[in-house]
């Protein structure tokens, strides 16, 4: 039904997944299903069923949480994207007692792998897992690696629009390191997304003890366990004991806007570029040359760009070709009001991911323009 492209992927990639049920959920007469079976999702791990807790769906796609390595000190040098979804949840036999668990393997790579097709996939499978007419699923956990996970996080956040939880999870240490941080993350994730007060947030981050919102957080350390913060957004909230817990009521994030992808088979190529003293702006034509259908350059300062840069840029808008000006700066916003469209508080790779939505959505260039600025025009122009 979803994407044969991804089906070819995976069949390719078989090695790479951990298809056995464990003995004790095979064993267990007390089974019951709510992930849908005509989707093309392949479920890789059913739990027992007690009516008495919510149904929540994992994918597992690799990355860190699932790595290993031969030694328990390693934490730099090791393999992510080698323990199946089977084993990631038999190491926490405490989720079992906080939600009704069944899992698909969709992948098992590194998060720097992962690709468009893929992520696409991925929000296809989630829509139809937790927004069908009929779903019996209250939540959704993605395992991810986290050099990307804020990325796919953010897709989630602007085409899944049903209100039920989507929440992310990673680890910075590997499932054999001392004192990996993925079982604990995985058990808060599960519980989360099973937690009637995480509905209509929209898309969550979960590691560390805290909860962030997939629009404003990020990674920002490319090495400690306390990697995702919203530097001035701040923790939507966290957990005590495993317990989440919430700052605020419930509610979408500001500056969010939403996609329906339903008609949507591929996304676009966009190209980010990365501005600094003596960019080249032939760079521009070199990438649309390359297939790019859209661009958008991490710009200096609040998405600065150079007076030859400008030049090609404006060329290129008066064609009709979309580029979108970000900022390389971990903080701020871009404000609109120039030639080139703002991306405001998007870093430069959620921005792509917006553009690549606007693009293959059908909107035109005020349409992708208005995604991107109408928000903030609206705060600027009070």
């Amino acid at each position: 039904m979803f994407g044969r492209s991804l089906i070819t992927l995976l069949a390719a990639s078989a090695a790479q997944l951990a298809i056995a049920l464990p003995l004790e959920a095979r064993a267990n007469s007390g089974n019951s299903s709510f992930l849908p079976t005509d989707i093309g999702l392949n479920i890789t791990y059913s739990g027992p069923h007690n009516a008495s807790l919510p149904n929540v769906a994992i994918f597992a796609t690799g990355g860190t949480i699932a790595g290993s390595s031969s030694s328990e000190l390693d934490t730099t040098s090791y393999t992510a994207g080698v323990v199946g979804i089977a084993a990631l949840i038999e190491a926490v036999p405490q989720l079992l007692d906080v939600a009704n668990v069944q899992g698909s393997q969709i992948i098992n790579i590194a998060s720097e792998s992962l690709n468009s097709t893929i992520v696409l996939q991925i929000a296809k499978f989630a829509n139809a897992v937790l927004c069908a007419e009929g779903s019996t699923t209250d939540g959704l956990v993605i395992t991810h690696g986290t050099d990307t996970l804020e990325e796919t996080a953010f897709l989630m956040d602007s085409v899944v629009n049903c209100g039920k939880p989507v929440v992310l999870v990673g680890a910075m240490r590997p499932s054999t390191a001392i004192s990996a941080d993925g079982p604990a993350n995985l058990l808060e994730a599960v519980t989360l997304a099973g937690e009637p007060d995480a509905r209509d947030r929209g898309a969550l981050i979960a590691l560390n003890d805290r909860i962030g919102s997939a629009l404003y957080t990020q990674k920002n350390n490319a090495n400690t366990i306390n990697t995702f913060t919203a530097v001035e957004q701040g923790n939507i909230g966290g957990f005590l004991s495993t317990k989440p817990f919430f700052y605020y009521p419930a509610g979408q994030p500001t500056f969010k806007e939403t996609f329906d992808i339903s008609s949507v088979n591929e996304l676009p190529m966009v190209d980010v570029l990365y501005g600094h003293q003596s960019f080249d702006w032939k760079l521009i034509q070199e990438a649309i040359d390359n297939g790019a259908k859209g661009i958008v350059i991490a710009g200096t300062g609040a998405g600065s760009l150079s007076d030859l840069t400008i030049i090609e840029v404006e060329r290129l808008l008066k064609q009709g070709f979309p580029i979108v000006a970000s900022t390389k700066i971990n903080e701020g916003a871009v404000p609109a009001g120039r030639d080139w469209i703002s991306a405001g508080f998007l870093n430069p790779v959620k921005a792509r991911i917006r553009l690549q939505l606007a693009i293959a959505t059908g909107l035109d260039m005020n349409g992708i323009r208005a995604k991107f600025e109408n928000t903030l025009v609206g705060y600027l122009d009070k």
